[in-house]
């Protein structure tokens, strides 16, 4: 049972840190515009070069 005094404020603390830092992530603008990062994965920004056979 000893242990759990170190183990229920260790969990609570990591919580917090963890919140922390979703809502520093949320008020840097993490989450604003999620659909434009998904197409800018998959879209080519430059045409592919066409080879020619020699």
């Amino acid at each position: 049972m000893e242990v759990l005094v170190i183990l229920v404020p260790l969990a609570l603390g990591l919580g917090l840190v963890g919140l922390l830092g979703f809502l520093w992530s949320l008020k840097s603008g993490q989450y604003d515009d999620l659909e434009g990062a998904a197409w800018r994965a998959i879209a080519d920004d430059e045409p592919a070069h066409e080879t020619r056979p020699e």
